[in-house]
């Protein structure tokens, strides 16, 4: 959905004959649990522009719908109780948890290289 497109061409490397190849270096080793992650991990999750859409649009469905189900028994006539608020308050926050995710706020502020 182009989101190859908006990243760099990648180089291939070419594979030495056998005879030349260098000795194997050391593994890095394993990230422990508890390490912050680089930037330049979640770097795909910032540039894939459908990516975001596809997620915001799938969550402002899911808070629209739970709002709707919400509201139903109100335009019916009964009067809202705590549940019912709690669960319009939900959609709302889902909805606009969505927003939030296709504007992407916090990855403007990042400097793509």
């Amino acid at each position: 959905m182009g989101s190859r497109l908006s990243q760099p061409f990648e180089s291939f490397n070419i594979a030495k004959p056998p005879g030349t190849a260098a000795a194997p270096a050391k593994p890095a080793p394993p990230a422990t649990p508890g390490a912050p992650t680089s930037p330049a991990e979640h770097r795909l999750l910032k540039t894939c522009w459908s990516c975001r859409v596809l997620s915001g649009l799938g969550l402002m469905g899911a808070g629209g719908y739970v709002y709707w189900v919400a509201r139903k028994p109100m335009k019916m006539g009964h009067p809202p109780s705590p549940w019912t608020i709690t669960k319009m308050v939900t959609g709302l926050s889902i909805a606009t948890w969505g927003i939030v995710v296709m504007a992407d706020p916090k990855g403007k502020a990042y400097r793509v290289v």
